[in-house]
């Protein structure tokens, strides 16, 4: 048996000369390396072109390690990604998304001496060379929701047709769906930055098309180890209903009385 024979694959953190050198090295000896860095691209370099071409080394930007366990030469490493926001495989370095930002933020790559656009890239040689977005906010229409619900998040899984996933996101903050997407007065779209270009998205519609797709009562709801607190909720309506779902998600068990023969409030003998 051979024993000098490499497997398996090498995790390298940080982007900059010595990471870049390290992964190049071990990429060359046969090895397969994950570079782990922080920022949207590794660092300045005449190295980093080899490193972005290196069919051995493959980029994992906004990334930080988690976990590590195991032991040498068996590791299992959790990484979490953060989000870029623009697909690295459909940009094409153009540029034209910073033209029409509007927002301006402190340029981390000049030590803040200058600013750049919330649309940006690091530096004009940067590797991955596509541009990204940092958000120092929530988004619009989720700041316009009196739920503070994840619009783009639901949003998006309705686009891919994950109509389980799209109730999964919603229902971390509301827990009647399908009124919601009949009824609410959807001031998101109202704030929802197609405005500006030609019609809002329409939001409401695509809460109601997921409730309609899939039965929320299917929605596996994470809940606290049961509390010794016990609340009594004075009226079955939406309100009721919504604070025994989010009592319930903490641990406390409540009971809900109402004066009509069934339960629903308004939704039921006004709606």
């Amino acid at each position: 048996m051979d024993n000098t024979r490499k497997v398996g694959s090498v995790m390298v953190l940080g982007g900059g000369i010595a990471g870049m050198q390290s992964a190049l090295d071990l990429a060359n000896s046969g090895y397969y390396v994950y570079l782990v860095e922080k920022s949207a691209a590794i660092g300045g370099s005449p190295k980093l072109v080899e490193v972005g071409r290196h069919l051995n080394i493959e980029l994992l930007t906004q990334s930080e390690l988690l976990a590590l366990e195991g032991e040498p030469g068996r590791f299992t490493a959790r990484v979490r990604k953060q989000p870029r926001y623009i697909d690295l495989a459909k940009c094409t370095s153009c540029g034209e998304c910073t033209k029409v930002c509007p927002v301006d933020l402190p340029d981390e790559y000049q030590e803040g001496l200058g600013t750049k656009k919330a649309t940006y890239k690091q530096y004009a040689q940067a590797i991955p060379g596509a541009f990204a977005i940092e958000k120092g906010d929530k988004s619009p229409c989720r700041l316009a929701c009196p739920g503070g619900l994840n619009v783009q998040g639901y949003v998006n899984m309705v686009k891919m047709g994950k109509y389980k996933e799209a109730l999964e996101i919603i229902m971390q903050d509301l827990p009647l769906p399908g009124v919601l997407g009949r009824i609410c007065p959807h001031g998101c779209e109202d704030a929802c930055r197609r405005c500006d270009v030609d019609e809002p998205i329409a939001i409401r519609d695509l809460k109601r098309l997921a409730a309609d797709r899939y039965d929320c009562r299917k929605i596996e709801i994470e809940c606290a180890p049961p509390r010794k607190e016990k609340v009594a909720i004075i009226g079955s309506g939406p309100a009721g209903l919504s604070c025994a779902y989010h009592l319930a998600r903490k641990g406390i068990l409540s009971t809900i009385y109402e004066s009509q023969p069934q339960a629903g409030g308004m939704l039921r003998v006004g709606i």
